[in-house]
C-alpha cells in the first residue's frame, strides 16, 4: 500500500494535553500557545473542552479561550462536546467543528462516561442532529481501540462496531484512539483494516499515545494502510486521567519529521512548532516529551 502524499495534523495538545496538568493552566497561556500552534502551519486545532468543571476543572475557560483565540486563515477551532448542554455552549462562542467521544470498551466508557457504549451512542444522537442544524461538523472519537485498562485487549470488531455506528449517526470522520498506549504494529494494522471494511480509509484518523514508546511506529503502521490524518499534542504533552499511567499522546514535532523524512506533506513548519513545544514546556515547567523538539533546540 502506498503512502498518503499529504497527512492532515490534529493538533490537541490544547485540550488533550492540558487538560492533564495537576493545576489548572491559565487562559493566557493556553491563548499564546494556540496562536503559536497556528502560526506554525497547523490547521486542525483543538482548543478547549465543553465539559462540566465537576469532572475536568483544567477546561473550566472553554468560553474564555473560545472567544479570546487570535484566529489564524483557515485554520479551524474545534472543542469537544460530550452532551447538548456542552454544544450549546460551544454554538455560542463560534466553533468550527466539536468532537463526540465514545469507547470500545464497556468498563472504560462506565468509567469515563458513566454509562455502556450502546447508551453513550444515544446521548450523542441529539448532539449530532443540533450540530447538523447549526451546520457544525462532528468528529468522533473511540477510545481504547488497541486495549483497556480494565478490560485488557479489545476485539478489532468491537471497534469497528463503534466507528461504524458513530460515522453512520454523521461524524464526518472517526478518530480510534490508543488510549493507554499498549498498541503494537501489527496490532494497529489489524485494528485498522477492520474498521476500514465499515468506514472509509479516508473518514479514519489515528490518534495514538506513546506510553510503550511504540506510537510512531504504530502510525507508520497505519500509514502504510492510507491512513492520512493524525491526532498529536505538541511536546507530547498529555495522558488520560481514567487511564492510569498512560502517556502523553504522540509529540506532533516527532510525526512531522516522521512524515518530512517520508516526503509526505503536512504544511507544518517543524522549526516553528518545536519553538512552540519548547516555550509551552518551559511555561508550565513540564520536561518536554518530543525526541525531536529536544533535538532541534540543542542543536
Amino acid at each position: 500500500m502506498a503512502f498518503p502524499k499529504r497527512v492532515r495534523l490534529v493538533e490537541v495538545g490544547p485540550r488533550d494535553g492540558l487538560q492533564n496538568e495537576p493545576e489548572a493552566i491559565d487562559t493566557a497561556t493556553k491563548l499564546a500557545l494556540i496562536d503559536r500552534l497556528g502560526a506554525a502551519g497547523l490547521t486542525h486545532i483543538e482548543a478547549a473542552s465543553f465539559v462540566s468543571p465537576k469532572w475536568v476543572p483544567q477546561m473550566a475557560d472553554h468560553r474564555e479561550v473560545m472567544h479570546g483565540l487570535r484566529r489564524h486563515q483557515g485554520v479551524t477551532y474545534s472543542a469537544l462536546t460530550p452532551n447538548l448542554k456542552g454544544l450549546e455552549a460551544a454554538l455560542e462562542c463560534g466553533v468550527d467543528e466539536v468532537a463526540v467521544f465514545g469507547a470500545a470498551s464497556e468498563a472504560f466508557s462506565r468509567k469515563n462516561i458513566n454509562c455502556s457504549v450502546a447508551e453513550s451512542l444515544e446521548r450523542f444522537a441529539p448532539v449530532l442532529e443540533r450540530a447538523r442544524q447549526a451546520k457544525v461538523p462532528v468528529r468522533g472519537y473511540v477510545s481504547c481501540v488497541l486495549g483497556c485498562p480494565y478490560e485488557g485487549q479489545i476485539a478489532p470488531a468491537k471497534v469497528a462496531e463503534v466507528a461504524k455506528a458513530l460515522y453512520q449517526m454523521g461524524c464526518f470522520e472517526v478518530s480510534l484512539g490508543d488510549t493507554i498506549g499498549t498498541g503494537t504494529p501489527l496490532k494497529a494494522k489489524r485494528m485498522i483494516e477492520a474498521v476500514a471494511r465499515d468506514v472509509p480509509m479516508e473518514k479514519l484518523a489515528a490518534h495514538f499515545h506513546d506510553t510503550y514508546g511504540q506510537a510512531l511506529a504504530n502510525l507508520y503502521a497505519v500509514l502504510e494502510e492510507g491512513v492520512a490524518v493524525i491526532d498529536s499534542s505538541v511536546a507530547g504533552l498529555g495522558g488520560c486521567p481514567y487511564a492510569k499511567g498512560a502517556a502523553g499522546n504522540v509529540a506532533s514535532e516527532d510525526v512531522v519529521y516522521l512524515l518530512d523524512g517520508l516526503g509526505i506533506e503536512s504544511g507544518i513548519d517543524l522549526d516553528r512548532l518545536a519553538a512552540a513545544g519548547n516555550w509551552i514546556t518551559r511555561a508550565i515547567e513540564r520536561p518536554n516529551r518530543s525526541k525531536a523538539g529536544i533535538a532541534l533546540a540543542s542543536r
